[in-house]
């Protein structure tokens, strides 16, 4: 009985953000939106992951505003990564964070919801897949197992982790493999295993880094897979995902066929290879990455060696990247061997620099420690997969005080919506009323009091959640982006 295999295709989030920094624009999607509606996608992923970051970074474009554009020319499902209690930034937020940024994205147009946790700790998945199943639109929520390879994993650990996303009520489970490390066979094992274990859909998610991708998809697909996310050929393989148009015609007349028109691509393919040497010229980026079978030892997700290579060279240490890759495997182990995908893999590639660095002075291993690694280390973000090692947190300072065990609790302390309105409402207000002030001042300072009070509460009412949520993930960015805009 035929049983066609769905696409994901990633060439408006994901396909971009592996091979060109995240570089492409609202208007270079445009003119092929209706065409990819009319494939026949299972979902179109297209929002979340970086894209939030770098739009206001980098494009000069209001993410909300792009959400907006995609859903108002697609009547595909309109996918986007989520990172749990992270959403969209580096840091926990407040669960009503969370929940009113799940909301705001329902509401402008997201469909399918990819919700994981770098440590795969299901208390900082908890809120955000309840808010999604609770979203009005009632779009699909998707629960995920961030792969990874350690003596503390195995594929039984990733089937027991699906069986709490299922009862979790997600609707389909997707296995997150960003660093391609899934060998085709285990990839097979691990798939029958799921299907045995639960009855949601499953997805699976790889990168082309090590050389397995389309191996490791054709043994899930014999083992039963539901779903696979492509790109279209122009931003497939090197560290992006197994081509779509090679995906479709492998499966072409067997009980897998996808029933997608592969020739129907092809004009869509030419026009992202003009994008694509557009975002080269325009950026300076190299667009192809080598396949690098080294990652299987090392678990370096691609685009993440190359921001260590700049941050050794900007230190004047480019000479130590070997060492640096040898540091990075003993650093993930120090800390109890979380999976390398945002932000843990960022924590530990800090790290291992700053020890690389250390070392080379004669200094002992973490000499210098971030915020942001003592915090993955006294459990701020969450249970690691295995205990960190005692003589770690010794040279780190932690001590048994320190020790979070609740990070749930540590998120109830975060600033709430209500907070980032009223800081942001106290910026915009005390920019609008600075060329006034001296001269009130001069008068009675009393009556800038009032007039500010007054133009406060006036600002809180007027200012738009989308924007409060922008400001809540990159406060500085966020602020830029506004005045540059006349929104300030």
């Amino acid at each position: 009985m035929a049983k066609p295999v769905k696409i994901t295709e990633t060439v408006l989030r994901d396909a971009h953000q592996s091979l060109l920094a995240t570089r492409m624009r609202i208007e270079q999607m445009l003119p092929m939106l209706e065409s990819l509606d009319k494939i026949g996608y299972n979902a179109l992923e297209a929002w979340g992951g970086a894209t939030y970051d770098s739009c206001l970074r980098f494009l000069n474009e209001d993410p909300w505003e792009r959400l907006d554009t995609l859903k108002l020319h697609l009547k595909t499902p309109i996918q986007m990564l989520l990172r749990g209690q992270n959403l969209l930034g580096y840091n926990h937020y407040s669960d009503d964070v969370v929940r009113a940024f799940v909301n705001k994205a329902s509401e402008h147009g997201v469909g399918v919801f990819r919700i994981f946790d770098a440590l795969n700790d299901v208390t900082n998945l908890r809120t955000a897949i309840d808010a999604a199943l609770k979203a009005k639109e009632k779009p699909h929520v998707q629960g995920c197992l961030v792969y990874t390879i350690s003596e503390f994993h195995s594929n039984q650990t990733f089937v027991d982790l699906a069986i709490e996303l299922e009862k979790m009520g997600v609707h389909s489970i997707c296995i997150k493999d960003m660093s391609g490390l899934l060998k085709p066979y285990v990839a097979e094992d691990l798939v029958k295993k799921l299907k045995a274990a639960v009855s949601v859909p499953i997805e699976l998610h790889t990168h082309y880094t090590s050389g397995f991708g389309s191996m490791t998809y054709l043994k899930a697909v014999e083992a039963g897979v539901d779903i696979l996310d492509c790109a279209l050929s122009p931003l497939a393989n090197d560290t992006s995902q197994p081509c779509t148009e090679t995906m479709i015609a492998t499966l072409e007349g067997t009980e897998r066929d996808t029933g997608l028109d592969r020739h129907a691509l092809d004009p869509i393919a030419k026009h992202f290879l003009g994008v694509k040497k557009e975002i080269m010229k325009e950026f300076n980026l190299p667009g192809y990455f080598d396949v690098n079978p080294n990652v299987l030892d090392f678990q370096i997700p691609g685009g993440m060696l190359s921001n260590m290579v700049n941050q050794l060279k900007g230190m004047g240490a480019a000479d130590k990247y070997q060492e640096l890759l040898e540091e990075m495997p003993r650093v993930r182990a120090d800390l109890g061997y979380p999976p390398l995908v945002t932000p843990s893999s960022q924590i530990v590639g800090t790290m291992a620099t700053m020890n690389v660095i250390m070392q080379a002075q004669g200094k002992p291993r973490y000499t210098m420690v971030p915020n942001e690694v003592r915090d993955l280390a006294r459990g701020k973000f969450g249970k690691t997969p295995a205990p960190v090692k005692p003589e770690v947190l010794k040279a780190m300072k932690i001590t048994e005080e320190d020790i979070i065990t609740d990070c749930a609790v540590e998120d109830a302390k975060a600033p709430t919506m209500a907070d980032f309105r009223k800081e942001l409402a106290e910026k915009k207000v005390d920019a609008k009323l600075a060329s006034i002030k001296p001269q009130l001042d001069g008068v009675d300072p009393a009556i800038y009091e009032q007039v500010r009070e007054t133009q406060l509460a006036k600002m809180m009412d007027e200012l738009p959640e989308e924007d409060v949520l922008s400001y809540a993930l990159f406060p500085q960015v966020a602020e830029e982006f506004f005045k540059k805009n006349g929104r300030f």
